[in-house]
């Protein structure tokens, strides 16, 4: 019996990593989802929600996480050896700062919202694309300038702050031409995931 417990307890702990570690493909956008399908849901419930595509939240949060719930800014050090916590408050899937995060949680009413938890992500980043579309006027498909949006918050967009950053236009399109390539790959593999194991089965 108590080997059994001990099993199970292995069992449940071995799941639950599973379930938090980033997708084996995350370059395909159907790889994810048929892995990941609780992520195709909370992506749909997103869209449906803020009626943004799902390759573009999905797109940023591949360049702000790699996936991974737990993902932090590097450290700050001082005299270059002594560690001083962390380059910003940037936490989990998205990479939401606290108070980006706070102002999402009160505007939602979403009180007890986890940057660790998928859905809460997903769905945070969502809203943020709708205000930006609200706030500077970017396209909810346009996922480089809402990824400039993203980094740079929407005042420091209207000043062009990015400008003075060379790295970051870059990796803004870089944002948005994986949000084209994941867009493209959704496109052929959206009903196979719609219809879910037994309407592939009876198809």
């Amino acid at each position: 019996m108590r080997t059994l417990g001990l099993l199970a307890a292995l069992a449940t702990a071995l799941a639950g990593c599973s379930s938090t570690a980033p997708p084996r493909n995350p370059e395909n956008l159907c790889a994810i989802f048929q892995e990941k399908k609780e992520w195709h849901k909370d992506a749909l419930a997103m869209q449906k929600r803020w009626n943004v595509p799902v390759q573009v939240p999905m797109a940023m949060m591949y360049q702000e996480s790699s996936f991974r719930h737990d993902a932090r800014p590097p450290k700050k050090y001082i005299m270059g050896f002594i560690p001083w916590g962390r380059v910003s408050s940037a936490y989990g899937y998205s990479q939401a700062l606290d108070g980006t995060w706070a102002e999402y949680k009160k505007s939602t009413g979403h009180t007890f919202a986890d940057r660790t938890d998928f859905s809460d992500a997903i769905d945070f980043m969502g809203w943020y694309v709708r205000r930006t579309n609200k706030i500077n006027g970017v396209p909810v498909s346009n996922a480089t300038d809402v990824y400039l949006n993203y980094h740079e918050g929407w005042t420091g967009y209207k000043r062009r702050s990015y400008l003075k950053k060379t790295w970051l236009v870059p990796v803004a399109r870089k944002v948005g031409a994986r949000s084209n390539t994941y867009a493209a790959q959704y496109q052929g593999c959206k009903g196979s995931l719609d219809r879910g194991f037994w309407g592939n089965l009876l198809n």
